[in-house]
């Protein structure tokens, strides 16, 4: 069984960085593809980054080129690095495991089959 356990989240203001963790247990970071995705207050839920068994990285528009995923497989932990965080970005944000290694990093959270709890994170203007 895999077991993604997520930390980091916080309240900041905008502006400022956040570096979420996800700690995975059950299966090595080397198999797989691994994703972040958030759902902010009264909506659903939204794919935000992910990374591939040979580190392909795909990332949502909004995020790209200020969020970035990274996995230390010494650790087996998957991080997401915030930077320019805004209120937008306010979210609970929860990591995910597609037991497939693919290719190619999916956005639909229907193709994910471990989910941690998610940590919240809320960014003040």
């Amino acid at each position: 069984q895999v077991e993604l356990v997520e930390s980091g989240g916080g309240l900041v203001q905008a502006g400022d960085s956040l570096r979420l963790s996800c700690a995975v247990s059950g299966r090595t970071l080397k198999t797989y593809t691994w994703a972040w995705f958030r759902q902010p207050p009264g909506k659903e839920r939204y794919f935000v980054a992910g990374i591939t068994s040979s580190t392909i990285t795909k990332y949502a528009p909004s995020v790209q080129g200020r969020f970035t995923i990274a996995r230390d497989v010494a650790r087996n932990t998957m991080y997401l690095q915030m930077d320019s965080l805004t209120s937008e970005d306010t979210a609970v944000y929860f990591c995910a495991a597609d037991r497939y290694s693919h290719n190619y990093v999916s956005a639909s959270d229907r193709d994910y089959d471990f989910w941690g709890q998610g940590t919240q994170v809320t960014v003040s203007s």
